[in-house]
């Protein structure tokens, strides 16, 4: 028996990280971020606040529950949890809808405290590390369809179906009843598995139509994309994140549907530099971002780019030279190559959009190298017109062995820790627009935890108080 009324207020401590969302949630302008139904209607009963509801998810995702029926169950017998809504307990429906319908603006609460950390003076370092990571979708590997996927699955089954009706023949030739069950088993495999072969020659037909030559029918916008496992490929999207090198915050991040990272350098250093408002600006990154156009445009910037060429040299391969073997003199703007040969500039030419400067010599003849060399008459490098970008990154990377370790302890720690706290299956919502809003929510619990981590909770309220 309690003679004395409890307050919710006496089971939530000082320390409770529940206090600093609570703190954060109040200090945001729900309606500029774009939240609905911050102005309840002047009619009917008002629903739950966008600001009840995203204190709800962002416990939820600091504790790793992120499933609405569990935040349901938590909301009715967490305490904790009480406090934070004042004892509202919303429905699994309500709760997953909020993060359904308002993905652009839990991006922009996510910026909104990367913006709070910028003003506490945490992203003043200069140096960033950018890296990209697979996550799964909704969409299983079964519901993925191209090209090359339903052609192997139809030779599959049409294998099958062969195997099913040799079956039958014996079947056909042996007598009683458990042959005759035996063939009306494998006649309904037969048609199961020729029914099979008309839907995926059907999905050949619609994929020579889709954009990209891929379709997803759970998750139309996930894709399948390659890991690093030999025939471990998964469906999902592709999340890119650019970590601060100091103090370990996520500064930017975007979710695209795009299965590499050669094309995100630019993109992300672009808004990494946005974020931290910092003017020199090290982005580190590591050789799947590598290409000439993005280092340029890093450059374009005023963004440092610091990542290393891929070796791809089919001669090197082969153990012929590599075009590292070759020295570029740039003041004679020519190459000098193992034997001491010069390689003059011969024309330029135009692949794939890029201005390329030729190199021979033809003294390949004679050269007693040759067979380490070249199989051809002549031994050509081909120079891209801007490669003096990319030897000048190379020169800054040879002066600083150390940072691709930087890179690495710095963003790859952030990815293995957010796939822990989203387990198995790693996004619950459907299309790029809803999985970048719950990635955001991810992005923001990692933030605030490693905040949280920095400061302690009562320094850091006061911080958000200020």
């Amino acid at each position: 028996m309690q003679l004395l009324p409890a307050a919710l207020d006496d089971y939530v401590d000082e320390d409770n990280p529940a206090r600093v969302i609570d703190v954060f949630v109040d200090e945001l302008d729900l309606a500029a971020l774009g939240f609905a139904r911050v102005q309840a209607a002047a009619t009917g009963r008002p629903g739950y606040s966008p600001g009840c509801m995203l204190k709800l998810y962002l416990y939820g995702y600091l504790n790793q529950v992120q499933s609405s029926r569990k935040l349901e169950r938590e909301a009715r017998r967490n305490t904790e949890l009480m406090w934070l809504t004042g004892r509202l307990a919303p429905d699994f429906k309500t709760i997953a809808d909020f993060r359904r319908d308002n993905g652009e603006a839990l991006q922009r609460a996510c910026a909104a405290f990367v913006a709070i950390c910028r003003g506490m003076g945490l992203l003043s370092g200069g140096v960033v590390a950018v890296d990209g990571s697979r996550f799964k979708a909704v969409n299983t590997r079964d519901k993925n369809f191209t090209p090359a996927a339903v052609r192997r699955r139809i030779e599959q089954a049409q294998a099958s179906i062969e195997r099913y009706l040799r079956a039958l023949d014996t079947a056909d030739r042996q007598e009683g009843e458990a042959a005759e069950l035996r063939g009306t088993r494998i006649r309904e495999r037969l048609g199961a598995l020729r029914e099979q072969v008309r839907g995926l020659q059907a999905v050949e037909v619609e994929l020579a139509t889709a954009s990209d030559h891929q379709i997803s029918r759970t998750d139309p916008d996930a894709r399948a994309m390659a890991t690093h496992g030999k025939g471990t490929g998964m469906v999902g999207y592709n999340v890119q994140a650019a970590v601060d090198a100091e103090h370990h915050l996520v500064v930017a991040h975007e979710v695209t549907n795009v299965g590499h990272d050669r094309s995100q350098l630019a993109n992300m250093a672009a808004k990494a530099q946005a974020a931290t408002g910092a003017g020199p600006l090290t982005v580190l990154a590591d050789r799947g971002y590598f290409s000439g156009e993005e280092v340029l445009a890093c450059e374009a910037l005023g963004v440092t780019p610091l990542l290393p060429k891929p070796l791809t040299s089919g001669s090197k391969a082969e153990g012929r030279y590599g075009k590292q073997d070759f020295v570029y003199d740039a003041e004679a703007d020519a190459y000098v190559c193992p034997a001491g040969e010069r390689l003059t500039w011969r024309f330029d030419s135009v692949e794939h959009g890029m201005t390329l400067r030729s190199y021979w010599t033809s003294n390949c003849s004679a050269c007693a190298l040759k067979a380490n060399c070249t199989t051809g008459k002549e031994r050509r490098i081909k120079r891209w017109e801007h490669e003096a970008v990319i030897d000048a990154m190379q020169d800054r990377l040879d002066r600083q062995p150390e940072a691709m370790r930087t890179r690495r302890k710095t963003v790859e720690h952030v990815f293995g820790t957010l796939k822990a706290w989203m387990g198995a299956v790693h996004f619950r919502m459907r299309r790029l627009d809803k999985v970048a809003g719950e990635m955001s929510l991810h992005i923001l619990a990692y933030n605030m935890k490693r905040l949280i981590s920095i400061f302690g909770v009562k320094p850091l309220i006061s911080a958000l108080n200020a």
